[in-house]
């Protein structure tokens, strides 16, 4: 269902989606600007609107961002691209795992690639490294950072000072790159 509010003088067009699934209020701001709230069917449209007021100036920057970059091109998130991009991205993911393990020295189990919708990366407690294929769609030091963000958690599960300290040894300016990656979001699309 379609709602507006105002926020700062400007008309924010929202679509509100009620979902058995949805366990908590959630914002979504698609790269075309499309703002849609999905709520569990226990929360009324009140709270949902409140919600969206609450965000309001974050959802008029984001959609700020976001349109610098129309008539540009943009990836597609697609089975086809997935599929056309899988290997490639893989031959990345392995390069550069080999690379930065030689001065980690980390045991893992396996590389694999996925498409995934809501991360860069993945580590399980089994030592395998999961990667979005989207990563050969990043600049080299971009890919990287989030090669290195998962190999380290090879060694700290968490992100305490431990791991950020062994994620330095390659990144010591960590912080500006993770700024960037969540400007650019995961969907690309």
């Amino acid at each position: 269902m379609q709602k507006q509010i105002v926020v700062q003088n400007e008309t924010v067009i929202y679509t509100l989606k009620k979902s058995k699934r949805a366990r908590q209020l959630n914002l979504t701001i698609h790269s075309d600007g499309r703002v849609v709230v999905t709520t569990p069917f226990y929360i009324r449209e009140k709270v949902s609107e409140r919600f969206v007021k609450e965000k309001g100036e974050w959802i008029l920057k984001k959609q700020a961002f976001f349109k610098q970059f129309e008539g540009q091109k943009i990836i597609k998130n697609s089975k086809q691209d997935y599929l056309k991009r899988k290997d490639e991205s893989y031959k990345l993911a392995v390069d550069r795992v080999e690379y930065f393990n030689e001065t980690y020295k980390f045991k893992y189990n396996r590389v694999s690639i996925r498409n995934q919708k809501t991360r860069w990366g993945s580590c399980s407690s089994k030592g395998n490294l999961n990667f979005n294929y989207k990563i050969v769609h990043l600049p080299l030091r971009t890919a990287d950072y989030i090669i290195v963000h998962e190999l380290c958690h090879l060694k700290e599960m968490n992100h305490s000072k431990k791991f950020w300290d062994l994620v330095s040894v390659f990144f010591p300016d960590y912080k500006e790159i993770r700024r960037d990656l969540k400007k650019l979001g995961i969907s690309l699309n």
